[in-house]
């Protein structure tokens, strides 16, 4: 006796029901992902020709040298690490970040330096930063021309 065989087709996976898991999967991952918020610094640049501030005696002075090391209100800290920033700033502060923080800079002082005292200042949690600034003297206003100095 001979059966009759059924034509077998080709053998393959059915795609749509993956890939509509996989859209699903995705969609549910971007909805409950939480995207981590960098924390930024509010910095209230002083213009450098206005009259000098009254210094808020309640404040941390933290002075970058010219050679890339700080003082953290008149004391030197024992190396230019961020870390060491960070707990100078914890010690000096008591542990109140509403503190404002001056930041004064040597103008010889490198780009990092400063960068990394304004990211140990980040980090410790503060949130007021001011930048100082000195005046132009007298006579080094009558080297510049004006029209370098418009708004």
């Amino acid at each position: 006796m001979k059966f009759k065989r059924a034509n077998r087709g080709e053998l393959g996976i059915n795609m749509t029901p993956l890939i509509d898991v996989v859209f699903l999967l995705l969609i549910f991952f971007m909805v409950t992902t939480t995207f981590s918020h960098e924390t930024r610094l509010l910095v209230n640049l002083p213009e450098a020709n206005a009259e000098a501030a009254e210094s808020d005696p309640e404040q941390v002075e933290i002075l970058v040298a010219r050679d890339g090391s700080f003082s953290i209100n008149g004391r030197a800290l024992v190396n230019s690490r961020i870390e060491t920033l960070v707990q100078g700033l914890k010690l000096e502060s008591g542990g109140d970040y509403n503190l404002p923080i001056l930041l004064i800079a040597d103008a010889q002082a490198t780009h990092q330096s400063v960068v990394t005292a304004m990211d140990g200042i980040g980090q410790s949690g503060f949130i007021r930063l001011n930048i100082a600034t000195q005046r132009l003297q007298e006579s080094e206003q009558l080297e510049q021309p004006e029209s370098t100095l418009t708004d």
